[in-house]
């Protein structure tokens, strides 16, 4: 049984996507807003949420799809407990930032078109600007319910090394209480 299948009771999930679905109505000109309310709702996509949008809505799956995939807002994955955004703006990346990106993915074992960690800890994103460039490069991590929220700037491996070494033990002491 796939995780998903546990995070969520298929009743409530069609009662939930329902419920969003036919708040606009059904109409096709909306499906981005579904998406979104859906992702907000979940935290991600769960594929079996796509496949309720496309059965309610009457329109293929593979155009419910094409949506989630075209645009980078969208998550098709569960995020991280820690989610590190990785600032591509100018100075950043000018300044290594698309180094310490690929540094995270590697150094967390992250899998060619996967986001997130085998053990659900972290997701490593590129984002936008921080607009904190005196800082560059910076990475912000942030809780999977967005509570959390702390910018690093100056990073480099060694850094990103503490970085994950102290949220790591952070959610081992929070998961054992």
């Amino acid at each position: 049984m796939a995780l998903e299948e546990f995070l969520h009771d298929e009743d409530k999930l069609r009662r939930d996507v329902s419920s969003i679905v036919s708040s606009y109505r059904g109409e096709r000109r909306y499906i981005m807003r579904i998406l979104q309310e859906i992702q907000s709702h979940y935290g991600y996509l769960p594929r079996r949420a796509l496949e309720l949008v496309a059965e309610l809505m009457n329109i293929p799956l593979t155009d419910v799809l094409s949506v989630a995939t075209f645009y980078h807002q969208f998550r098709l994955e569960p995020p991280g407990l820690f989610i590190l955004l990785v600032c591509m703006g100018t100075a950043c990346h000018l300044r290594g930032n698309l180094t310490n990106y690929e540094f995270l993915r590697h150094y967390l074992d992250l899998k060619p078109g996967r986001s997130t960690t085998d053990d659900g800890l972290f997701s490593v994103e590129k984002a936008r600007c921080f607009g904190c460039c005196s800082l560059a490069p910076v990475v912000m991590v942030l809780s999977r319910d967005g509570k959390y929220k702390k910018l690093y700037g100056y990073v480099d491996p060694p850094k990103l090394r503490r970085i994950i070494a102290e949220h790591r033990a952070f959610a081992r002491k929070f998961m054992s209480n």
